[in-house]
């Protein structure tokens, strides 16, 4: 028996009777030189700035139509079925809900020959990234799970070896050795450290406090965020920390809601910003290493839909912030919802090149969850398209809200749907339009403009969602031929808003999507998800194009475009690679014109983002995770981490 295996039997032995704190290495896989970062996909965006660009540029739209799966790895452990034969073992999954597969959002990263997994077993997995094999795992200790989306990655310096920076969902980062996923001792606590600390936590000791998405490693500062609730007002901050990468001390905090005599305090009226939750960094901080900037993504307070008890412009919500990244004292910020009331966060942030008067401007691109595009100067936060404010609705039944009058919209064109007319009904379907009228009727629902307050008479369908317009999934980047490629919805929320004994307002519904939830298909005409080229240097839409398909549904009327959740991907060959949608395909795109090149059926929905690396044996991969499950209602029904490449010596 190789020794491999006969370790990776021990190793789940050892498991079973440890309560799953195992770790386990097999000899890694590492190149005999150092491999080119341009090469690999080093970051959760590929580099810092999240451009999610990839520069090969094997695969192209000549030979795509070859581009064939080359291996696939199954994340859920074996040692799982072993003890769910065995009732005496621990399972940490058991008692989940349908805990046969359980849904990931991951980006993989691919380091020195390594693609590094953060399963949704709790398990981090080094793969040969040639063959898609198992070199070493690490499972998290007591229960605890990484963030759904992915690890962060340290290349190691002066003298330091590699490590990546795992955040997770109770709180804490882990720092592991990159070749071996042995934790680092000299790290925190022997590899640990926890963030729930008490100011963070706010007066409230048992908080919601932990990770969605990997932190960002600038330089040797690791920066993060965090994911705290959404409901009540009061809880944990969301304030924003740097630590140092080399022994997990803290370096600095910045204040997503100013404190007094902080810059920003006076947005928030009266007592307003104590103790309040939310005005967090859910998505991924990114970061321009050339200038020791990193940006900050910014997210609505709590409570989202409801603001008579915070009056003011709410800063640093729905901002993009630039820090220091080594002191974290501000530089600049841009606010792209005043006073939030919809939950429109600020989930996609990108760094871009604009080229103006033949000179190239460094820039980033930010929209919030309306698809709104702001293009802005990265070093000075100026807007290089003309951003105007423009008067929105504030009519609203509900006591005390008092709507900004004004919300920032840039000349550039919206990516998604922003209002809605009475009589748009889709009707792909005689049942969906039966099923919608029906619910127009039932909920009152109304006509609504941009940035429509919320009432408790009728059901605003507020374009767009929860989901956006664009979600966390955001854009990527083509610096070469200046195109920003995004996925979006055109999907609304319902909400009614109802008061509560406390004198406080909730939703009466909770959370209600303008949809079939059994077909997950919207009550408005389609296209219901689109996939968008925005050319940079003009600021116009180059191309927009429906993004899947519906197969239920009349062939003829299939092209509806489906709900989707995820990131694109492009590379140096001229493609723009998407799975995101739930009818569980994988496609390609030409970045310029938006043409579909090629696509594959997935074993579930790849609710994630591909990759793109250079093998030991030169042959250019593209992988993404399929697992199914997400929050819009898509089930977990796979494991799988797939790539394709095209055949050898092609």
């Amino acid at each position: 028996m190789p020794v491999s295996c006969r370790y990776r039997i021990a190793a789940v032995a050892k498991w079973l009777f440890c309560g799953g704190c195992a770790m386990f290495a097999c000899l890694p896989v590492v190149p005999s030189r150092a491999a080119d970062p341009a090469q690999e996909w080093r970051s959760y965006g590929q580099d810092t700035g999240n451009m999610r660009f990839s520069p090969l540029k094997q695969i192209t739209p000549d030979n795509i139509h070859d581009l064939a799966p080359a291996w696939s790895f199954h994340m859920r452990p074996a040692s799982l079925d072993v003890a769910a034969a065995n009732p005496q073992a621990p399972n940490p999954e058991r008692g989940r809900p349908n805990s046969r597969y359980i849904g990931s959002e991951m980006t993989p990263l691919v380091v020195n020959g390594l693609m590094i997994l953060a399963t949704p077993y709790r398990r981090i997995v080094a793969l040969d990234a040639s063959k898609g094999t198992e070199v070493w795992a690490y499972d998290l200790p007591a229960n605890d799970g990484p963030a759904t989306r992915g690890i962060a990655y340290w290349p190691g310096t002066r003298g330091a070896k590699p490590r990546l920076i795992v955040a997770t969902r109770a709180g804490n980062l882990i720092a592991l050795d990159a070749a071996t996923g042995e934790p680092v001792q000299s790290f925190g606590d022997k590899g640990t450290i926890s963030l729930k600390t008490s100011d963070v936590l706010n007066g409230f000791p048992n908080g919601f406090f932990g990770f969605s998405s990997p932190v960002l490693v600038l330089g040797d500062v690791i920066v993060a965020g965090s994911r705290v609730q959404e409901a009540p007002v009061l809880g944990t901050a969301g304030d924003v920390r740097g630590f140092d990468v080399r022994t997990g001390k803290r370096l600095w905090t910045f204040h997503t809601i100013p404190q007094p005599g902080e810059p920003g305090f006076g947005t928030w009226e009266g007592d307003s910003w104590k103790r309040r939750s939310g005005v967090n960094v859910w998505t991924t901080v990114i970061g321009d290493a050339k200038r020791g900037i990193v940006y900050l993504p910014v997210a609505a307070p709590t409570f989202d839909r409801w603001g008579a008890d915070r009056p003011g412009q709410n800063l640093f919500s729905d901002s993009i912030v630039a820090l220091d990244a080594r002191t974290g004292k501000y530089r600049w910020h841009f606010q792209t919802v005043h006073h939030d009331i919809w939950d429109l966060d600020l989930p996609s942030a990108n760094l871009i090149e604009v080229k103006r008067a033949r000179k190239t401007i460094p820039a980033i691109a930010v929209m919030n969850k309306s698809a709104l595009l702001f293009m802005l100067d990265r070093v000075t936060g100026r807007p290089l398209f003309e951003v105007k404010e423009v008067p929105v609705p504030t009519d609203t039944d509900i006591p005390g809200e008092q709507p900004w009058p004004t919300q920032p919209m840039s000349v550039t064109p919206p990516l998604a749907k922003l209002s809605y007319d009475a009589g748009d009904v889709a009707d792909v379907t005689a049942e969906l339009k039966s099923y919608c009228e029906k619910l127009i009727a039932d909920k009152h629902v109304v006509s609504s403009k941009p940035f429509q307050p919320l009432r408790t008479d009728s059901a605003v369908a507020s374009f767009p969602g929860s989901l956006g317009g664009v979600d966390w999934g955001g854009a990527a980047f083509d610096p070469g031929r200046g195109m920003l490629v995004v996925n979006t919805n055109n999907l609304a929320a319902l909400a009614t808003m109802t008061a509560r004994p406390d004198g406080s307002y909730g939703m009466k519904d909770g959370y209600l999507y303008f949809w079939n939830p059994r077909t997950r298909q919207p009550c408005n005409a389609p296209p219901w998800g689109q996939f968008t080229g925005v050319d940079v240097n003009t600021g116009q839409i180059k191309w927009q194009v429906p993004l899947g398909v519906s197969d239920d549904v009349p062939v003829d009327r299939r092209d509806t475009g489906r709900i989707n959740l995820g990131n694109p991907m492009v590379t140096g060959g001229g493609l723009a690679f998407i799975g995101a949608t739930d009818d569980s395909r994988f496609r390609a795109f030409d970045v310029m014109t938006g043409k579909l090149l090629w696509e594959a059926k997935l074993p579930a929905t790849a609710s994630s983002g591909a990759v793109s690396y250079r093998a030991k044996d030169g042959r250019q991969f593209i992988a993404v995770v399929a697992t199914g499950g997400n929050n819009a209602g898509v089930p977990a029904s796979a494991d799988e981490v797939i790539a394709f490449s095209l055949p050898a010596g092609h």
